[in-house]
């Protein structure tokens, strides 16, 4: 059986029309919105200078801060203070052992009262001289000789008394007083050693005046002046302080000029603890306060932030600006170079933004100025 022409002819059209149906499906492709991001943004506000917050480090020391010693050497017999002990002046610390001089004492004394007697019997022999001489009855020789004795005998009698009087205080001077009111924060030597001339048995931290002694640059120090009140932090507390005295050379090793700081009386401060100067210092440099988190890494050094910048479209679109930081604090900076003060910057969020996109400010006020 034979398909009539007219048949074929339209099932062929209509195959046509279902795959150019299909093919128009396959290629429309659906419309993409495009959405402009929200920003954080903020008006940048100039300032002709800005304050900056230094800290300078030291410690606290008293004034009366020494290693208390005896002034000869010898062993030690006798230890009655120790280690956190409070003491007042005139106290008995230690003590040496005195045999050697409590016996050169005895033998200087025996020796003196000899060179005594001696010079009784000489003094009584000159005045019988004297007597016989009158009568002419003594030769000159004679005469002359028994003075010379005398005199002799007196001269002797002082070196002796001076001999004693030295062994005396030496014997004072083997016993170890306090020079002043403190607390013993160290003790050196122990019982029954031989200790050197001069060498400290204690180191005595007087409680009449704690001080701040802390070092300053130069340029600093010439900023203050003595009896200047300052603040000085201790721990978790602020003192006021006074200087009560400026070094007048700068250290080698630290290179910084030394403030001495009289510390408040009626507080109670450990010697040896950390004190900070807390001072701020005006700078007269032109720029503006941004927060942290506005800032971006940058090239060459510098840092970077977004400025959202009006376009010809009145479209708010996305500019890098290339500043340094001048100061930072815990939570802003303190910046300028390539910006002005009426720009608007992005304060958040700048990972998520490229240079030249479409941005919308989250802030009314921003929104409107640009």
């Amino acid at each position: 059986m034979k398909t009539a022409p007219h048949s074929f002819t339209a099932i062929s059209f209509a195959i046509s029309l279902l795959l150019l149906s299909a093919c128009s499906k396959q290629d429309a492709s659906p419309s993409v919105a495009v959405t402009v991001p929200n920003v954080i943004t903020q008006p940048l506000s100039f300032n002709p200078s800005y304050e900056h917050q230094q800290r300078y480090t030291g410690t606290v020391r008293s004034a009366d801060t020494t290693g208390v010693g005896f002034e000869l050497a010898g062993k030690l017999s006798d230890i009655i203070v120790d280690s956190g002990d409070a003491v007042v002046k005139g106290q008995k610390l230690a003590t040496l052992n005195t045999q050697l001089l409590e016996a050169e004492q005895q033998q200087l004394s025996a020796s003196l009262q000899q060179t005594q007697a001696d010079l009784d019997l000489a003094q009584s022999n000159l005045g019988r001289s004297i007597e016989l001489k009158e009568k002419q009855y003594v030769s000159e020789q004679q005469f002359d000789e028994n003075q010379q004795q005398v005199a002799s005998l007196i001269a002797n009698q002082k070196r002796l008394q001076a001999s004693l009087y030295a062994t005396e205080l030496k014997i004072l001077k083997s016993t170890l007083i306090a020079p002043f009111n403190g607390t013993i924060s160290k003790r050196h030597h122990n019982l029954g050693e031989v200790i050197a001339l001069g060498s400290p048995v204690f180191t005595l931290i007087g409680t009449s005046q704690q001080q701040a002694y802390i070092g300053v640059p130069n340029t600093v120090a010439q900023n203050l002046k003595t009896d200047q009140i300052v603040d000085i932090q201790i721990g978790q507390n602020i003192y006021k302080g006074r200087i009560a005295g400026i070094s007048a050379e700068i250290d080698a090793v630290t290179r910084t000029v030394q403030l001495r700081v009289d510390l408040p009386s009626n507080k109670q401060v450990i010697n040896g603890e950390i004190a900070y100067l807390e001072y701020q210092q005006h700078i007269a440099v032109a720029g503006y306060w941004v927060p942290i988190s506005s800032l971006t890494d940058g090239v060459r050094g510098l840092w970077n932030v977004f400025v959202v910048q009006k376009n010809e479209d009145g479209l708010a679109r996305i500019e890098r600006r290339d500043v340094d930081i001048l100061y930072t604090t815990e939570q802003q900076a303190y910046i300028n170079g390539a910006i002005h003060k009426d720009d608007v910057i992005v304060t958040q969020g700048l990972h998520k933004l490229v240079v030249g996109q479409l941005v919308k400010p989250t802030s009314e006020t921003v929104a409107r100025s640009l």
